[in-house]
Parts: structure tokens; C-alpha cells; sequence
């Protein structure tokens, strides 16, 4: 049986790292909407510390999460790029991915769920992981050991001890964990894959 994730927003590094562990892989777009969660967020490393960055949803009444839309009436993209760009321009790999990490900042996508799932192309991608991913039809009970929706939490410590690497601010902070798979990708560039399957030993 596939294993079920909610789509995220650059999901958290233990995400990932449980994606790798699944052969294929569901990503579950009748639930829904769940407040608070890495669904419209996800944590960066800035300068004063551990930073959300949360995308505004646009209440038009809908529930299921694939009809939801991000607002646009302020300008978060400009705002969510300007943090990252502040907080991981002296990381080793920054200005290597910076190019192709822009364009999530100037689209405006209808639908938050086409824009995550463009984020996890991304990665899925730039790291050559070889997920094999589709879309659940419908809304389903899942065993508890296939479900992994609510297996993330924004508000609860990482579900693996990370393995440390080095971030832009460790010396201020010491390592810092629950954060979005960009720190370790602007950390360690495509050696983050290996990072990622190191995780699961």
C-alpha cells in the first residue's frame, strides 16, 4: 500500500527523509485545510533566529484543500523571498540554486496546492531522489503505518534527531532543527541527498 503525505510548502527535512523511505508515495489533495501546519508554512534560519514564513490563505469558504487559494493582497512572495535571500545568501549553495528558487516568488499560482507540489518537483529534481509520486482520487481512512498527513507537526520537535551540518548561524544559534529543507540544501547543495538517506540508517 502507498504511503499518503500531505503536500507541503518546502516541506521540513524529516519530510523528505521519510519520502525517500516509501517506493511510491500519495500526496493527499481532498483533505481538509489544516491551520498552523507546514501545509501554508515553513521555518527558515535568519539572523535573530528561527523565522516562519506563512503564506495568507484566501477564505472564500472553501474547506478541501485542493481548491485553496493563497492571497495576494500583500505582496508575501516579494516578502518570503527578501527572507530567504537575507537569511542564506552566505550559505555555500545559496547563489548556486537562487535562480531557480525565484520563480516560486514571481508566479502567482491559483492554487496553494499546485505550488507546493511544485516545490516538491523541485527537490524531488534537484536531488535526483526518483520519488514516484501521484494524487489520491478521494479522501480515504489509511493504516495508520501508510499515513503520514499529520505525521509532521509545525508545533512539535522533529520526528528524527537530525544529524548536525553546518548552518549560516550556528555559531550564534548551535544547531537548529525543524527547519525547511532549503537550509539543508543551501547548507550542503547535492550532497543533500546523501544527508537525507544517511537519516534513515
Amino acid at each position: 500500500m502507498k504511503n499518503t503525505f500531505a503536500a507541503f510548502y518546502f516541506g521540513p527535512i524529516d519530510y523528505y527523509a521519510e519520502m525517500l523511505k516509501s517506493e511510491n508515495l500519495s500526496i493527499e489533495v481532498f483533505e481538509n485545510f489544516q491551520k498552523q501546519t507546514y501545509r501554508n508554512r515553513m521555518n527558515i534560519l535568519g539572523a535573530n533566529g528561527k523565522l516562519m514564513l506563512n503564506i495568507p490563505i484566501l477564505h472564500n469558504g472553501t474547506r478541501l484543500f485542493k481548491d485553496l487559494q493563497p492571497s495576494y493582497e500583500y505582496d508575501w512572495q516579494k516578502e518570503h523571498f527578501k527572507s530567504i535571500k537575507s537569511a542564506y545568501r552566505s550559505s555555500p549553495y545559496f547563489e548556486y540554486y537562487e535562480d531557480d528558487i525565484a520563480p516560486f516568488y514571481e508566479k502567482k499560482e491559483k492554487y496553494l496546492l499546485d505550488f507546493n507540489l511544485k516545490t516538491i518537483d523541485f527537490i524531488n529534481q534537484k536531488l535526483k531522489l526518483d520519488l514516484a509520486i501521484d494524487k489520491t482520487k478521494n479522501f480515504e481512512k489509511i493504516n495508520i503505518e501508510n499515513d503520514f498527513r499529520n505525521q509532521f507537526s509545525a508545533k512539535k520537535e522533529p520526528q528524527y534527531k537530525l544529524p548536525e551540518y553546518a548552518q549560516v548561524f550556528d555559531e550564534k544559534f548551535g544547531f537548529i532543527e525543524g527547519l525547511s529543507i532549503l537550509d539543508l540544501l543551501f547548507s550542503e547543495g547535492p550532497s543533500t541527498a546523501i544527508y537525507l538517506k544517511n537519516i534513515l540508517k
